[in-house]
């Protein structure tokens, strides 16, 4: 009998469910255990959970970025401050660079009249050395002509005139 049900096309069923009737009281009674056993609530908290850790990423994305602006700031400001900190450097050193050479220019010039001086005082004490040299010669010719006149001119008689009348200069002298 249950053959010739099957076999006119009845469907089964239980209680006078089919089997989509008995499916969906199956669904409701799972939803009902999910239900009762707070699964939503669970789902829920996971999922607020979820969205915390990423809004807590979110803001330490932020708070990085915030950072990163600000040492991208403070580094665009020690590059700024460093690009004026070299030109007051090459200013510093071109001002520099011509001190020293107008001090060397004047070391040099000052190093000339010294030298000029130097080269003028050794000229003179040459000068003055030719000067007594021929002095001296000239004393020499002139002592040995002195003496080749007085030799010549004077014999024993006119050197005893001589001694004689020394020799009484000497006593008035002496008195």
């Amino acid at each position: 009998m249950l053959l010739s049900i099957l076999a006119e096309g009845a469907k089964p069923s239980a209680l006078g469910l089919d089997a989509t009737g008995w499916v969906a009281v199956g669904m409701l009674i799972v939803f009902g255990i999910m239900l009762w056993a707070k699964v939503p609530a669970i789902v829920g908290g996971m999922l607020d959970k979820q969205i915390a850790e990423i809004k807590k990423t979110l803001d330490e994305a932020a708070n990085l970025r915030k950072e990163a602006e600000d040492l991208k700031a403070e580094y665009e400001a020690k590059t700024a401050g460093a690009q004026a900190e070299a030109e007051a450097l090459m200013d510093s050193a071109e001002k520099e660079a011509a001190a020293l050479v107008e001090q060397a220019t004047i070391d040099t010039k000052a190093l000339v009249a010294r030298r000029k001086k130097m080269a003028e005082e050794k000229i003179g004490a040459a000068e003055r050395s030719a000067i007594a040299s021929v002095r001296a010669k000239a004393a020499t010719a002139a002592t040995q002509a002195a003496e080749s006149l007085i030799a010549a001119q004077h014999d024993a008689a006119a050197d005893k005139g001589l001694v004689d009348k020394a020799i009484s200069d000497i006593g008035n002298t002496l008195n």
